[in-house]
């Protein structure tokens, strides 16, 4: 064998080898919340449609959730050693309980996974190596809020968590009581057990009991849409005044905007953070490319009377 012969099959055996190495398959995670959540049903309609750019070449996403928000913490950690104990090569995931996530998130960056973070966390992405954060600033989107319901004659605001210790929650009515204070405007925070989570009807009989309790409240923010639906109920049914507001939305929130019983809700673009997060995640896998914006930011934006016709357009398709 000449060595002329030898040097172009060392490059054709390297050659194959590369090609080899760019057509395996990145296999990629997307954990998110309660499947009896309606929100995490739009981050689903980004994943699905940026799953169609991963499987044409040639990866895999498979988009775990937790059943409910009762065991939160341990639920996540749970999905988090499933993806790893599949194999996956990278993981998308909110921080929503640090304590419990970051330790299970730094072990499955230790055994070479990558990790993609949106929705929730943004002050924990370094803890946990994050490539990049796609979704809202809580702190900021909460210091919005109060603002502007401290601009529209608000002088006592309610705040509600629904999921009393999670991260994004407690930063939301943060953001709102200094947004508020900026503006000589009091905030409470109401916390309400996790058990109440999406039921209208219970959460609205704890918001009957504090605005009876104190009837100097005249406003309400919920780090929850269906709490938006709760404060219109218990309104209704104690005939109080009250500006009413909440993180997120839905079809029937943006009607009541729309009749004026809302009075407004703060996005956060869900569809783009599932979108975004599944895309960019695989595309750093597969190509090695990346944002040079870091965060990149899909909130907070205000959803008022004055823009509501907008919005609704776009959530008739499923991604606003």
């Amino acid at each position: 064998m000449t060595i002329k012969t030898r040097i172009m099959r060392g490059l054709m055996v390297s050659a194959l080898a590369m090609t080899a190495g760019s057509a395996m398959a990145q296999d990629i995670a997307v954990i998110a919340g309660s499947i009896e959540d309606a929100f995490m049903d739009k981050i689903k309609k980004g994943v699905d449609d940026a799953t169609h750019m991963v499987e044409a070449n040639g990866g895999t996403v498979q988009y775990l959730r937790t059943q409910n928000y009762e065991n939160f913490g341990p639920d996540l950690v749970t999905l988090i050693n499933q993806a790893v104990a599949q194999g996956v090569d990278g993981i998308a995931i909110p921080v929503w309980v640090p304590d419990a996530q970051i330790p299970a998130l730094q072990a499955a960056a230790e055994q070479g996974i990558k990790i993609m973070q949106y929705n929730s966390g943004l002050p924990v992405k370094e803890d946990i190596g994050a490539i990049n954060y796609f979704g809202s600033d809580e702190y900021a989107a909460g210091y919005g809020g109060g603002e502007y319901l401290a601009e529209q004659g608000a002088t006592h605001i309610l705040c509600h968590i629904q999921l009393p210790g999670a991260i994004n929650l407690e930063q939301r009515c943060e953001g709102v009581t200094d947004g508020a204070a900026a503006h000589g405007v009091k905030v409470t925070v109401l916390n309400t057990p996790p058990n109440l989570d999406g039921d209208v009807t219970g959460t609205a009989e704890a918001f009957k009991a504090e605005l009876i309790g104190d009837s100097s409240i005249d406003a309400l923010v919920s780090c929850a849409d269906f709490g938006a639906a709760s404060a219109a109920n218990a309104v209704e049914q104690t005939g109080m005044e009250l500006m009413i507001g909440a993180f997120d939305f839905s079809p029937a929130s943006l009607e009541r905007i729309s009749a004026g019983t809302q009075t407004m809700a703060i996005d956060q673009q869900p569809y783009l953070q599932g979108f975004l997060a599944t895309s960019m995640l695989f595309s750093n896998l597969k190509f090695g490319t990346e944002i040079s914006t870091d965060p990149v930011l899909t909130g907070p934006a205000i959803i008022d009377a004055s823009n509501v016709d907008v919005v609704k357009s776009g959530a008739e398709l499923g991604a606003r």
